[in-house]
């Protein structure tokens, strides 16, 4: 990798500094001029706004009645350093992306409040590269070493709202008088600007509603994460035609296999891909994906497409990895999917959103009573939870652009809410028993199965977005046999 500017110069508007450099100590005024001119006019007119900006629009309208006359101040984030000089890819934060549609670094959304009510929403962006000043060729950030970004009035056209350039925004918001919220945690001189103007209260208050504010999709979310699940699915069929290679090698194969998907077909994966084979599978978040992959043993793979927008897919299935289920693995896999059928079936305008992880481990509950694992009667199980030795966690969650969206949200607005047509949620019960479990018999231990599944509420009842992907047994083992010819 080339050697880089400091990345936050332009950003803050300061005079360029050029980086030490050992080929190049030094810039010469000849250089430097010649560096000004020579270059073609490139700003693009006549552009279409994005596809969502008028839902974003929506979104800030709603956001502009909760929180009448306060200026609301919600920054999109920073680069972060991963090592030394080099940083993780960016990601804008979920709130900027869910109110504007865009992704570039360094943005804040200001929505100031008017004197006859409502708000004026502006984007503060960074702008093209400065050809006068070089930032463009000596910061690590400008434009020929990370590549075009959009100018002002471009971004106008695309967002469908103004845009102003964001090395002005703290001077701004350090000037502002009235209530001020802030969206904190993403970029710290915003947090800086507005310290004297700010609560911790009042910002909490803030990201509670816009994280409740996702939890019921519009009609281009539901979309976009179609995509995603149609994408996870194209993703899972990757991964079993190279099986034999996964074999040969580890569950890296099937991480990087998967992952080429999502970087072909999206942004990036969702979040880090479990590919765990064998006993691996008993661990929740295994995501070392460095184990063996043997025949005869299960593979879950529970991993999810990130779409260009960054809508995630959440996605697992439970594999025999040569093909086929082993009776014992067989019945622990259907007990699994039997409680997911009562999960997916307890998803339905109007129902608790508990209902669908009650349904599914009574019949896990019941499952493990049969076997003799438990002492029954069931409702005994139920009420101390006993069966979570087995089935450990939640059966599900909210789905969107965070992979466990609206986290912020009340109890009462998410656990102890009310199903209504538009939110998307996963369905993921499973069985685990770890290998060191000397409470169930030898032939179960490091056998963990879990089969999971994204579901949006209809007004009728609801949709699998994730269906394409086969469930039950027998159609698991033909699908795979078919992939693999």
């Amino acid at each position: 990798m080339a050697e880089a500017q400091d990345t936050q110069d332009a950003v803050q508007d300061k005079p360029i500094k050029q980086r030490k450099n050992r080929l190049y100590p030094a810039v010469s005024e000849e250089l430097a001029a010649v560096m000004k001119s020579g270059w073609a006019d490139t700003e693009r007119h006549g552009l279409d706004p994005i596809e969502q900006a008028p839902y974003a629009a929506a979104r800030r309208a709603a956001l502009s009645a909760r929180f009448p006359g306060e200026r609301i101040v919600v920054p999109a984030g920073r680069l972060r350093t991963r090592s030394n000089d080099t940083e993780y890819p960016f990601r804008a934060s979920t709130e900027y992306v869910h109110l504007t549609g865009d992704q570039t670094q360094n943005a804040v959304l200001v929505l100031e409040p008017l004197a006859d009510g409502g708000h004026r929403a502006t984007a503060y962006l960074l702008p093209r590269s400065d050809r006068e000043n070089g930032e463009f060729w000596l910061d690590g950030q400008g434009e020929l070493w990370v590549g075009r970004r959009s100018s002002l009035a471009e971004g106008e056209q695309l967002l469908g709202l103004p845009c102003k350039d964001v090395r002005k925004v703290a001077d701004e918001l350090r000037a502002a008088t009235g209530p001020v919220r802030v969206v904190r945690g993403h970029d710290e001189s915003v947090e800086a600007a507005l310290a004297d103007k700010v609560t911790a209260e009042r910002d909490t208050e803030l990201k509670i509603f816009l994280s409740e504010l996702r939890l019921i999709k519009d009609a281009y979310e539901i979309g976009e994460l179609q995509k995603a699940c149609d994408s996870t699915a194209r993703g899972f069929e990757d991964v079993v035609k190279v099986l034999d290679k996964a074999e040969a090698t580890s569950e890296r194969w099937i991480e990087g296999t998967f992952f080429l998907r999502a970087r072909v077909e999206g942004n990036d994966i969702g979040y880090s891909s479990i590919c765990a084979a064998g006993p691996h599978a008993t661990t929740l978040h295994w995501v070392r994906n460095d184990g063996p992959v043997r025949p005869g043993e299960l593979l879950l793979l529970d991993a999810g497409v990130e779409t260009t927008t960054l809508y995630t897919a959440d996605v697992t299935r439970t594999l025999p990895i040569d093909g086929r289920f082993s009776p014992l693995q067989r019945k622990i896999y259907d007990a699994v999917y039997d409680a997911q059928e009562a999960g997916i079936a307890a998803v339905k305008p109007g129902a608790a959103y508990r209902d669908f992880h009650e349904a599914a481990q009574r019949v896990l509950a019941e499952r493990l009573v049969e076997w003799g694992l438990l002492d029954g009667p069931v409702e005994r199980v139920l009420e101390l939870a006993l069966q979570r030795r087995w089935t450990l966690h939640g059966t599900g969650h909210m789905l969107g652009l965070d992979v466990h969206d609206c986290a912020q949200a009340r109890t009462e607005s998410y656990v102890d809410c009310t199903l209504e047509p538009g939110m998307v949620l996963t369905v993921e019960p499973g069985l685990y028993f770890q290998p060191d479990d000397l409470t169930v018999p030898a032939e179960y231990r490091g056998i963990g199965v879990r089969i999971e599944d994204d579901i949006v509420v209809t007004d009728d009842g609801a949709r699998n977005l994730s269906g394409g992907l086969p469930r039950q047994a027998d159609e698991v083992e033909a699908w795979m046999a078919a992939l693999r010819g």
